[in-house]
């Protein structure tokens, strides 16, 4: 995956060699809404593959053999353009003259997902006249000057030129089974100038490649999770994107609630997970099936999403959603608080064929000892203790703002912090998680930081796990480890154990700064920057090494990542030190500023927008923002 050029456009996304050619192996083609409808497109010209030289800007390569001369002067461009069920690819062609025949054959085995990324070897199915259909699906192509020649299984578009050309071909799917349409852009795209140039090349990467993953259900749109496996909803993906996206853009936060809500559990399925009240994983066009694992096309394995969504409406209230779309969601709110309630913090697959651990570290090899053992299910994770206490609290406190009965949810919560502070501390810090015999699983990791902010720390608490996330066995020149190189089962090329992820980064970012760590969250910043300057872009995840000068590929990373292309907003807002809390903004920037001096605006906000500039030592130079809003600027 680390090696293939990737082009997103939600529900669509290719993926081809660095030689441009799609050639139907491993994870090439165009996929769309879980299907491959192309797999491959190789491109000759009088027979002869080009010699690609640059895979920049579109393809360059050369056609040597077809002048005389020492240096080749006949070459070939391929641009390709992607909108999200159409792929159109122009060819600039640069000939002697001649009758010449240009080539591409197309084919595609529309394979599920689940197969491709498998590994698994479909046979192309036979190709009509203009393309291909199979299973509901249809696949359109156009070529216009070019013959279309069905082959068997493969379509070949020939034309014929006698000099330069320009030539073109499209294809385009009809997929009326659709889970989930298109969407157009609600990020906002903020104009940074900062010191360190590498900040602005961040965030403008980051939200193209956000934009790219947008998805609407009806109305309202949401992130999918990510290119090219998880290019659909996932409730826990979808929450954070939001909230990591907040205050830049309540509009994602309000219409990702919504869509959550209209598939919220209402009975009781171990089948699917299902549970009243509950939010679910993930929801596809058909059942997955991967290893040993088999899904259902509407998921609900995942114990810390419901609460993440009450999280959200909290913080996209405070936020400025406006009260007649929170008021809308209170039903849905009063349902997760009882689900919340009733699940405990615990989970266990009960169907033996879905996810063995169900919070964000989801690897059947995540949740383990420092000795390298696994923990025993059910298993109980600390930041799953956390979101469900802010949960409860943030919840019993839009029910009594919009005049409800809060209940018993305070008092849950004080029972969540009451058990939490008995079973889950080892060597002053919070184990990652207690298991089924109830032993507290002492590996350090990055779960820790996900309770900062949430509310169910002391002072004190919250001072020593700030401190313990510092330490270099978590903290690294690219960001935070989810596991510390201390332990038996640390692996820098492990999914969960040792990894670094952006959005896990972001997230400890994001708490540090609530619980009042601005300048160590601004130091976590500024290390994503490092690492996605490096890059080139914020990638899923990323290997654990501390060492090098750029972070070391995981190979199977999946790129865009809704998250983690979130998780550069997070960064910009930590860099300002800003939280906005209904018409009260706070700036209090890190001192110094470890990007230097930054100036930031196109902060939407309702009737305006924000704008911030910082001096490199820290110093608010200016801040305004629409009437209705008060700013305290908290210098240092």
């Amino acid at each position: 995956m680390h090696d293939l050029v990737v082009t997103t456009a939600a529900p669509s996304v290719l993926l081809c060699g660095q030689d441009g050619q799609l050639r139907g192996t491993g994870a090439h083609g165009l996929l769309h809404g879980d299907r491959r409808v192309l797999s491959g497109a190789v491109l000759t010209v009088d027979g002869r593959e080009p010699e690609v030289i640059s895979g920049r800007d579109g393809f360059l390569g050369l056609l040597r053999d077809l002048d005389p001369g020492a240096d080749p002067t006949a070459r070939v461009w391929r641009r390709r353009t992607l909108r999200p069920g159409v792929l159109t690819e122009r060819l600039e062609l640069e000939l002697p003259a001649g009758e010449h025949t240009v080539e591409v054959v197309l084919w595609a085995d529309l394979a599920g997902i689940e197969h491709v990324r498998s590994g698994v070897e479909d046979p192309a199915v036979p190709a009509l006249a203009d393309g291909w259909a199979a299973r509901g699906l249809r696949a359109r192509v156009r070529a216009p000057g070019a013959d279309l020649l069905p082959r068997g299984d493969e379509l070949v578009l020939r034309w014929t030129p006698t000099g330069p050309a320009s030539l073109e071909w499209t294809l385009e799917v009809d997929d009326p089974d659709a889970v989930f349409a298109a969407a157009a852009s609600v990020v906002p795209r903020p104009e940074v100038v900062c010191d360190d140039p590498r900040l602005a090349a961040v965030v403008s990467r980051a939200v193209d490649d956000l934009d790219s993953l947008l998805l609407a259900d009806g109305p309202d749109t949401f992130a999918a999770a990510g290119a090219p496996w998880y290019l659909t909803l996932f409730g826990r993906d979808s929450l954070w994107t939001a909230r990591l996206g907040l205050p830049w853009t309540t509009a994602l936060a309000g219409s990702t609630l919504r869509v959550l809500a209209r598939v919220q559990g209402v009975r009781h399925d171990p089948a699917t997970g299902e549970a009243p009240g509950k939010i679910p994983h993930e929801r596809r066009r058909a059942g997955f099936r991967l290893g040993g694992m088999v899904l259902p096309p509407l998921y609900y394995g995942t114990i810390d999403a419901t609460a993440l969504w009450v999280c959200l409406l909290s913080d996209a209230h405070r936020h400025g959603l406006p009260d007649d779309e929170v008021r809308a969601l209170l039903p849905a709110l009063r349902r997760a608080l009882a689900w919340i309630a009733e699940s405990g913090g615990r989970y266990v697959d009960e169907t033996g064929q879905g996810l063995a651990n169900q919070g964000w570290k989801d690897s059947v090899d995540a949740v383990r000892f420092a000795d390298g053992s696994f923990a025993v299910p059910p298993i109980a994770l600390a930041e799953v203790q956390g979101y469900n206490h802010e949960a409860l609290v943030a919840g019993a406190a839009l029910l009594e703002r919009f005049g409800e009965d809060p209940g018993g949810h305070r008092a849950e919560a004080d029972r969540v912090a009451a058990d939490f502070r008995a079973r889950f501390w080892v060597d002053g810090v919070p184990a990652m998680a207690v298991d089924g015999t109830g032993a507290p699983v002492d590996s350090p990791a990055s779960n820790m930081a996900h309770l900062l902010g949430t509310g169910i720390l002391t002072p004190a608490e919250s001072a020593a796990v700030a401190a313990r996330i510092a330490e270099p066995d978590l903290t690294t020149p690219y960001g935070l480890r989810t596991m510390s190189d201390r332990v038996a089962a640390y692996n820098p090329l492990s999914y969960h154990c040792g990894s670094i992820w952006p959005h896990d980064t972001a997230i400890a970012i994001r708490a540090l700064a609530e619980d009042g760590f601005g300048d160590q969250a601004a130091d976590l910043a500024a290390r994503l920057v490092r690492a996605g300057a490096a890059i080139g872009e914020l990638p899923e995840l990323y290997a654990g090494y501390a060492d090098g000068p750029a972070p070391i590929p995981y190979p199977a990373a999946c790129r865009p990542q809704a998250w983690s292309s979130a998780a550069a907003l997070t960064v910009l807002t930590a860099l300002l030190g800003l939280r906005v809390d209904g018409r009260e903004i706070t700036v209090r920037p890190p001192r110094p500023m470890p990007l230097g001096a930054l100036a930031v605006s196109g902060i939407p906000l309702p009737g305006g927008e924000l704008a911030v500039a910082v001096d490199r030592d820290g110093t608010v130079l200016s801040a305004t923002a629409p009437e209705a809003y008060r700013i305290r600027r908290a210098d240092p």
